[in-house]
């Protein structure tokens, strides 16, 4: 790494993050839109399938002993059951499992992909809204995008302030920076399995 390269990185991980994530999560975007989620109840059940898959795959790191001591309101913060609650209610099939998900990453990769599923919460305050013109709420369909207890930008100052304290070796900055990336690619692999189920137009 030049000299160059190093004064452009951000001093904060979280910032050096954001700017890895860049690209991964400009295409999810650009993906997300093009299958019109807002458009019907129908296609915004098919975007509650790739976000209950992807949540469910992070269950068992919400809940992992080691990463509660580091942000102890982790569990709390799991937006599954919710996801979950949603496709009940807009009567959608549960999904199942789809081969790939992560599995006994290290405690750097699972910040990582702990980083981008927190991260998602901002969105999901422009998410709600459009989610209310199909007659949705954070009560009815659409509750994992629902604003947490603490609100969505304190959630994320806190877990941002914590992943930011922590000390990594050069290793663990390697492995969590990757795990960012991962995440988008996941959750564009599971938005992409979601819909490729929704019947075609004749």
């Amino acid at each position: 790494m030049t000299t160059q390269d190093t004064a452009q990185r951000p001093a904060l991980r979280s910032q050096r993050l954001n700017q890895i994530t860049h690209e991964p999560h400009g295409k999810l975007d650009a993906l997300v839109k093009t299958h019109a989620p807002f458009a019907t109840q129908a296609n915004f059940a098919r975007f509650v399938v790739a976000q209950y898959l992807f949540q469910s795959e992070l269950v068992v790191l919400y809940n992992d002993a080691e990463l509660t001591a580091i942000v102890p309101d982790l569990p709390d913060r799991c937006r599954a059951e919710a996801a979950r609650a949603d496709l009940d209610d807009l009567e959608a099939e549960v999904p199942e499992p789809v081969a790939g998900a992560v599995k006994n990453p290290t405690k750097a990769e699972a910040l990582g992909w702990l980083f981008v599923s927190e991260g998602s919460k901002l969105g999901a305050a422009f998410l709600i809204k459009r989610a209310v013109g199909l007659g949705l709420s954070e009560t009815f369909g659409a509750r994992h995008l629902g604003e947490p207890a603490d609100g969505r930008a304190e959630g994320w100052k806190s877990f941002v302030k914590t992943l930011d304290g922590l000390a990594f070796t050069a290793q663990e900055e390697a492995e969590v920076e990757k795990a960012a990336v991962d995440a988008f690619n996941r959750f564009t692999v599971l938005l992409e399995q979601a819909y490729a189920t929704t019947p075609e137009l004749a």
